[in-house]
């Protein structure tokens, strides 16, 4: 294209960035996109997709556990964490090749380099040159938070899990939300023993407490030391480890650190103040309904704006900002009831409000039950799962259900559509159970466990 007019130009070549750029060359528009680092942005590069590859490795011990319990003699294995990252790096090298493709084929011209804000309708590239962009789109997600503290920098954040030379043999995980737990999961079923300390009472602050309690129990079972109500106060270098300090007056060495206590929005030194679009909390762009920002010719979608920091969240404010701006058909962004997984073992499926939020709003039943997976009970495991529903007394609708069991993930997704169309405790009666399914529980409980 190589045009110094754009319609659109897109800052940020993450999964909403790349969903517009394609989305409105398609519809028609002339369409640029900056990116500075991978094509993928943090999902595909180093988020989701990653995470993901190494909760199925971290897997594995477990599953090999369970074939000897099925009968099946199974040699000792050793994980071998290079040939691992060769084989992650190669697939992450090919995906960035299936985003770059797809930004070819629409005709998306592509810089691959930082671009910033000139004003309202410019875009200044890190090589000097100026763009004129009838509109602008910012879709630079998120970046990981250090702690304020003494030697942070001597700790890896989410980034870097992904690039380790090595497998330490210990590691002190910070944080208690979602990318800590996960993270701490996945490094104890490599081997890694791991410590997870967080400033709260519990793991997972947000969520359903049967839930996170369940979850807890879980990651203790997989060796996981959890300190709770602490937190790092300083890092120091200890021969090949690193040494820490914390608020209970503790110190202790591992072998690495990961800092998971927060991401901020990626917006330092984009020029937004003097573009005339306002920042909240965190960096975050502040932006309406419509992802508009304050500046008439500017637009924000996925993490940077702290909405729902969730990767199909980004895609679809990037399919209704091009349906409004470029197909003239005004569309919303749909926030509400967003299901959503923490692939943490056990893994833990949500969707709408957890028990305590619920009841906060009004009467509610609660369906509850807790049991041994035939699978793994069979091969002489102790794990426990949790299906749970909850259920406003007035209107008979489930406000919530939570699931932590193996699949989590793809249950809740299923278990989402009924949640959204606003089913009823008597509509998922009246379907019946796959049997024998760990899910066939959700259309089983007849009583409840608790009621208002």
């Amino acid at each position: 294209m190589s045009r110094q007019e754009v319609d659109l130009f897109v800052i940020g070549g993450g999964s909403g960035g790349v969903r517009a750029a394609r989305m409105a060359a398609e519809a028609g528009a002339r369409v640029a996109l900056a990116e500075q680092s991978r094509m993928g942005g943090t999902c595909v590069i180093r988020g989701c997709v990653p995470k993901k590859l190494m909760v199925f490795a971290a897997g594995v011990p477990d599953a090999l556990a369970e074939a000897r319990g099925y009968g099946w003699d199974v040699a000792p294995a050793r994980f071998d964490w290079t040939r691992f990252r060769a084989a992650l790096t190669a697939e992450l090298d090919r995906l960035e090749g299936v985003y770059r493709g797809i930004l070819s084929r629409a005709g998306v011209e592509v810089f691959d380099q930082r671009a910033t804000l000139a004003g309202p309708q410019r875009v200044r590239l890190a090589d000097g040159r100026e763009i004129a962009a009838r509109r602008v789109l910012i879709a630079t997600g998120g970046r990981p938070a250090r702690l304020e503290v003494p030697g942070a920098e001597l700790a890896m954040v989410s980034d870097d899990i992904f690039v380790m030379e090595r497998l330490p043999e210990t590691m002190l995980v910070l944080g208690g939300g979602y990318i800590a737990c996960e993270m701490a999961s996945i490094m104890a079923g490599l081997g890694v023993r791991v410590t997870l300390m967080h400033r709260a009472p519990q793991i997972l602050r947000g969520f359903d407490n049967e839930a996170r309690e369940l979850v807890a129990e879980g990651l203790r079972a997989r060796g996981i030391t959890l300190v709770a109500n602490a937190q790092a106060t300083a890092i120091t270098r200890d021969g090949d480890g690193l040494r820490v300090a914390d608020t209970r007056g503790g110190h202790a060495g591992y072998g690495a650190v990961l800092m998971a206590t927060g991401r901020d929005a990626n917006t330092a030194g984009l020029g937004l103040a003097a573009a005339g679009v306002r920042t909240g909390a965190w960096g975050a762009v502040e932006v309406d309904d419509f992802s508009r920002t304050s500046a008439p010719s500017v637009w924000a979608v996925g993490d940077v704006t702290d909405r729902v920091n969730l990767t199909p969240v980004a895609i679809r404010e990037a399919m209704a900002f091009v349906e409004t701006e470029f197909r003239g058909n005004p569309v919303p962004t749909d926030h509400d009831l967003i299901p959503s997984a923490v692939f943490t073992d056990p893994e833990f499926g949500t969707v709408g409000l957890g028990e305590e939020d619920a009841r906060a709003q009004e009467k509610v039943d609660v369906y509850a039950t807790t049991f041994r997976p035939m699978r793994t009970a069979f091969a002489g495991g102790a794990a426990r799962v949790m299906m749970k529903l909850v259920v406003s007394q007035a209107t008979r609708r489930v406000l919530g259900c939570h699931i932590v069991a193996p699949g989590a993930g793809e249950m809740i997704q299923l278990a989402g559509i009924a949640v959204k169309m606003g089913a009823t405790k008597e509509d998922f009666d009246r379907v019946c159970a796959v049997h024998p399914t760990m899910a066939e529980e959700l259309v089983t409980m007849r009583a409840p466990v608790r009621s208002d």
